[in-house]
């Protein structure tokens, strides 16, 4: 049985001398001092030596054991003193490690873009609910209950009176009814509509302009968006105004400007055409400046409309309006 003891000891003393984390001594203390542990199974057994040989035997087992504990305890407490070492050696002077830094979404960057054009141009920030009355969404725009005009709007009705805003125009008459001529006025923000394909989603972002004073001209409209796509893209790109209709405009026109992608030569996203559209516009309706009470003798003014993700889409290559919106740090990443 001594030799038993002194097996102990070596071996313990090897696996305390190799272990190389508290982690690892909590092991070797287990193996050896535990409930079920080696030395811990000597002194439950050691009523079967002979009766002579028990008290020495009781003795050296529990001074070996002491001596484990005490070495043990040594070995933990260097494993932590090193530890502590190695952390004050940190040079604290170095500079720290920065959290990646985010951007701002593309469609974002586009509508701050757009927006610093127009003000740099003279124009004011306007704002408006979402939430909207059907007067202001159509009435006060020219557009009486059960115009067809109101079909290409596909409208979300809260109640018979109450739409989410198909547009951002209603900022028009709400800003014309607090103020007298001059306004010059744009608003921003999300607008709503009953479509989803790859170019329309059913919320989306749009721009409106309005300019109102005494001897504005379509020549001052075709004057403030050119300057506006030439700052927005080039001055290369070329524009052209095709007669449309809005109800709140007359003349109106919709604006194309030479296909981005091709310059001109015809493509897929231009249809081949070599032109594309991105806005609206033309002079405000004498009906809405009668809605609001301003002199349709004494001013006119003219109003457009831009589409923010459709400019995006042009400025960056993006082929899929449904990218915006899907959340994927890979796409949103390149901005």
């Amino acid at each position: 049985m001594q030799n038993s003891i002194a097996d102990i000891e070596k071996e313990a003393l090897e696996n305390i001398e190799k272990a190389e984390s508290s982690e690892a001594l909590e092991l070797v203390s287990t193996r050896y001092l535990g409930r079920k542990g080696e030395l811990t199974g000597f002194l439950r057994n050691i009523s079967s030596l002979p009766e002579a040989d028990r008290p020495d035997a009781g003795k050296n087992a529990n001074l070996l054991k002491v001596k484990l504990e005490s070495l043990i305890q040594q070995a933990v407490s260097g494993l932590e003193a090193q530890d502590e070492n190695s952390i004050s050696g940190i040079d604290v002077t170095l500079p720290g490690r920065t959290a990646a830094r985010g951007s701002l979404h593309p469609i974002t960057q586009v509508l701050n873009e757009i927006s610093g054009i127009f003000m740099r141009l003279g124009f004011d920030i306007a704002e408006g609910p979402e939430v909207e009355t059907d007067y202001y969404n159509f009435e006060a725009l020219n557009i009486p209950k059960y115009h067809p005009a109101r079909d290409m709007q596909d409208t979300f009705y809260v109640s018979e009176n109450i739409v989410l805003r198909t547009h951002t125009s209603p900022s028009q008459p709400r800003a014309m009814e607090k103020t007298d001529p001059p306004v010059r006025i744009i608003s921003a923000g999300k607008v709503f509509r009953c479509d989803s394909d790859l170019t329309h989603t059913p919320m989306f972002h749009q721009i409106e302009g309005l300019m109102v004073d005494k001897n504005i001209s379509f020549g001052d409209l075709k004057g403030i968006l050119t300057t506006f796509v030439h700052q927005f893209f080039d001055k290369e790109t070329s524009l052209r105004f095709r007669p449309s209709f809005f109800p709140f405009t007359e003349p109106s026109a919709e604006v194309d400007i030479r296909c981005v992608m091709c310059k001109g030569a015809g493509c897929r996203v231009c249809s081949k055409t070599g032109w594309l559209e991105v806005l609206g516009s033309g002079m405000v309706h004498p009906a809405v400046f009668e809605n609001v009470g301003y002199d349709t003798d004494l001013y006119t003014g003219f109003a457009f409309g831009v589409g923010i993700e459709r400019m995006a889409m042009l400025k960056y290559g993006i082929d899929d309006i449904r990218k915006y919106y899907e959340n994927d740090l890979r796409f949103l990443g390149q901005f």
